[in-house]
């Protein structure tokens, strides 16, 4: 009898422990936040970079990511964007959305949205619409500080051990007044260093000659300045059709090569230096950063090639859902926090970020990101 009572006293025991574990668990799972997150990309034809970080963010969270595009026409299909966005804003579960690159029509779509989801979180990379109303719209807007790129590129040249620094161009960039900014402020901090700075007009990809024109001039002439000034030259170009070119006679002729004019380890490096990339590995960035690493050193330059260590739109889709989900979990200061926006892309980058907030916006960042030196 004493047995039978203390195996019941056991079990009511057992029980009660049971009973409170259950209502701990289910007082857990209520605490957890129920959302989604919306990407919103490019095609790969019209942006594989963003397109493959919104596929590496669905393959890391699964359901909690929703993906959509725009469409490679953006500008004669801006209804098709509104719509595409606005199919993501029904779903009730959708608490904020990640759009790079902000093409025409964002802002337009952001509005339908707001119209029935007030409530939602937009975080727009690359805006591509007048500065002052995507800032309007957005709760975060992230660019890139191509103006700040200006001093960062003649800096980080000559630390590259530059005494020398060309600067391929033609007369319709420098009729963009950011682009002719930028290279005045680049020429000034080269000059302020000690550094040579040689301006060096190429032909137009779009005149006559095409990119054929234009690449096989740089072919030509990257030999030619190295002969003139010595290898501790840097090149710098302003379009990405000679990025192929530079790169590769940049290597070959033992020069240095400290950046592209679109950052990333993606941008035209594979191609120069050789590099097949299988499919299953099209949106591995440390598999190319790795690759790209060990050609370097084969053909000698170590430390004299660079780029940043994440392709921009990348860092703004990867950048973007962090955020989001810091946000929607209580773990920032308000919807605007630049003290966790900065720590969440410098966790991306592996490096330090600098965000700059733009004239008379305290929610629209231009980005520049410490360089990757192979």
């Amino acid at each position: 009898m004493k047995i039978l009572k203390r195996f019941l006293v056991l079990l009511v025991a057992l029980i009660m422990i049971l009973s409170l574990a259950a209502c701990g668990n289910k007082q857990g799972t209520a605490a957890v936040p129920k959302y989604k997150i919306g990407i919103m990309s490019g095609t790969v034809s019209q942006g594989e970079e963003e397109f493959r970080a919104a596929e590496n963010m669905k393959a890391k969270y699964g359901d909690m990511i929703v993906t959509s595009t725009y469409p490679d026409r953006f500008m004669q299909e801006q209804e098709t964007t509104i719509t595409n966005m606005m199919a993501m804003a029904s779903d009730p579960d959708v608490k904020a959305i990640v759009m790079t690159q902000a093409v025409p029509g964002a802002a337009a779509a952001v509005d339908r949205v707001r119209e029935i989801r007030p409530d939602m979180l937009f975080i727009l990379g690359s805006p591509q619409e007048d500065q002052d109303v995507i800032a309007s719209k957005g709760d975060i807007v992230l660019n890139t500080d191509d103006l700040g790129r200006g001093e960062q590129i003649a800096e980080h040249a000559y630390n590259m051990g530059a005494k020398t620094l060309v600067h391929y161009t033609f007369p319709r960039h420098m009729s963009i007044e950011f682009l002719a900014v930028r290279r005045d402020r680049m020429k000034a901090k080269a000059e302020e260093l000690g550094m040579k700075f040689v301006q060096e007009d190429a032909p137009d990809p779009t005149g006559d000659a095409g990119v054929p024109g234009t690449q096989q001039f740089i072919i030509e002439d990257v030999p030619r300045k190295i002969a003139e000034y010595g290898k501790d030259t840097a090149f710098f170009a302003t379009n990405c059709a000679m990025m192929e070119p530079l790169i590769r006679q940049s290597v070959e002729g033992g020069a240095i090569f400290p950046v592209q004019c679109c950052p990333s380890p993606y941008h035209a490096m594979p191609a120069a230096l050789g590099i097949a990339v299988p499919d299953e590995k099209a949106g591995d960035l440390s598999y190319i950063i790795d690759e790209i690493g060990k050609k370097v050193e084969e053909a000698g330059m170590k430390g004299r090639v660079a780029t940043w260590p994440v392709p921009v739109n990348m860092m703004f889709i990867e950048g973007g859902v962090e955020y989001a989900r810091a946000y929607l979990e209580g773990k920032t200061n308000g919807k605007v926090d630049k003290e966790k926006l900065v720590e969440v892309l410098e966790k991306i980058a592996g490096a330090s970020v600098q965000l700059t907030e733009y004239e008379g916006h305290n929610n629209y960042f231009l980005y520049l990101s410490d360089h990757i030196i192979f």
